[in-house]
């Protein structure tokens, strides 16, 4: 069972001249009031009493009082701390009687209980830390915000280059019909000199043709003048003929070989020569642009990459909190970020905030089953109504401030008594703590009314 406050006395704390409260031990009690009458001195006292000197206000004596300050809690294990005398000295019995101390009490009071605007203005980001450290899984999202951050920031860098490359490939010339890769002049003039060295050869057969040609009309004229002289050349006409017919042939099969021959222009591979930088040029270019398209689809590739991880780092977060026992249904981290039914911090409800609040200070430290709250003015009667009804759903108390003197409001402070019905709960300013455990004449017992949700 957490430990909840039964019974509190107040005497000369702050503005608090005499004040004796009976918190309701489910939802909230609220201490009503106008402004400067003792609300807050009274929450003061309480977390200075239980909370220990470093909760000491800095001027605690109440001004012109003659009599010192004196705090008595009575604590639903059964543990009674009083704070009187001249220091202020602790007093803690428990509940066999035994004396005890502050080591007692700081076993189950939780300080952010004792102090909740501590946790209330804190950073979103402290706020989620102190919810991951209650669950266990602070270390885990840490590394986890931490790898998406990194994923996040490459991925970044990486579409920053992809553009780059991208934009200039974009601004980079293409051209059409020229060869996929440079032309070597060396390569060329190769192919010029053997086009060279065909067409020699074919020069050779065409000078061999005229040759033979020339033979044959020597020979011809020499059978000529032979033939004049035939009766003494007879036999050198015979040995002439049969050469003749031999050239014949030959100039025959020289003159289809002849005709066969197709002579191979070089213009081409000249102009080609004559070219080969702009052409070069334009290859190069059109092999820059198809590298940068490259360069630009890898980074692409890589930056798609990282998105598939930047999710997978998500989904790991959100598996790592779905598992993760959290302290209030519709409560999650989101980015370091508190997020409850939907809305951040800044978007919740007053109700929303507190129930947070509440539900993740209790967690802190189960044993401890009450907070005090201050200054609940700017919530509206069914604000009010939402917390308390989620105050006993929870089997919580809370203590609260509001400066208001109407029904809500379980406890009036006027003029730093607790009243009941216009009347003061002590029956003298001079010896409060004696009017309030030997009132004269004796008061009502509960100088509180129980305020309970939905009685509005």
């Amino acid at each position: 069972m957490s430990v909840k406050i039964n019974s509190l006395e107040v005497e000369n704390v702050k503005r608090v001249k005499a004040v004796a409260v009976t918190p309701t031990a489910n939802g909230l009690t609220v201490l009503g009031g106008k402004n400067g009458q003792g609300k807050t001195s009274v929450l003061d006292a309480i977390a200075w009493a239980l909370g220990g000197d470093s909760y000491k206000p800095s001027a605690p004596d109440r001004e012109g009082s003659m009599n010192k300050p004196h705090m008595r809690v009575e604590l639903s294990n059964g543990v009674v701390v009083e704070r009187a005398g001249k220091n202020s000295a602790l007093k803690v019995i428990d509940s066999t009687g035994k004396k005890s101390g502050q080591t007692l009490l700081n076993s189950f009071i939780s300080q952010l209980a004792l102090d909740l605007p501590k946790f209330l203005n804190m950073s979103d980001k402290d706020k989620s830390k102190e919810l991951l450290k209650i669950i266990g899984v602070g270390d885990q999202l840490d590394v986890l915000d931490r790898k998406e951050e990194e994923a996040y920031n490459r991925r970044l860098e990486i579409g920053r280059i992809r553009d780059q490359k991208k934009h200039a490939a974009d601004e980079m010339t293409q051209w059409d019909n020229v060869p996929e890769a440079p032309i070597s002049a060396a390569d060329l003039i190769r192919q010029q000199q053997a086009i060279l060295a065909r067409n020699g050869e074919n020069q050779r057969k065409r000078d061999r043709l005229k040759e033979i040609t020339f033979e044959k009309h020597r020979i011809y004229d020499e059978i000529d003048r032979l033939k004049k002289q035939v009766d003494d050349l007879q036999m050198r006409i015979a040995e002439r003929t049969k050469a003749y017919e031999q050239v014949a042939r030959d100039e025959s099969t020289a003159m289809k070989t002849v005709a066969e021959l197709k002579d191979e222009s070089t213009e081409e591979l000249q102009r080609n020569l004559e070219e080969i930088e702009g052409i070069n040029a334009k290859v190069s270019a059109n092999l820059a642009k198809e590298k940068a398209l490259e360069e630009a689809e890898e980074f692409s590739q890589q930056y798609r990459d990282l998105s598939a991880e930047i999710e997978k780092i998500r989904d790991d977060r959100m598996k790592l909190l779905e598992g993760a026992n959290l302290p209030l249904d519709g409560l999650s981290v989101d980015h370091g970020d508190l997020i409850y039914n939907g809305q951040r911090w800044d978007n919740m409800s007053g109700s929303e905030q507190l129930i947070v609040a509440t539900a993740i200070v209790k967690e802190l430290k189960p044993e401890c089953g009450f907070v005090l709250l201050d200054k609940l003015e700017q919530m509206d009667v069914d604000t009010l109504n939402e917390f308390g009804a989620w105050l006993e759903s929870q089997d919580l108390q809370a203590i609260a401030t509001r400066v208001s003197t109407g029904d809500e409001c379980s406890v009036i402070i006027e003029d730093g008594y607790s009243v009941m019905n216009g009347k003061k709960t002590a029956a003298s300013e001079e010896k409060p703590a004696e009017a309030l455990r030997n009132p004269e004449p004796k008061p009502a017992k509960t100088a509180t009314k129980t305020w309970t949700p939905g009685e509005f």
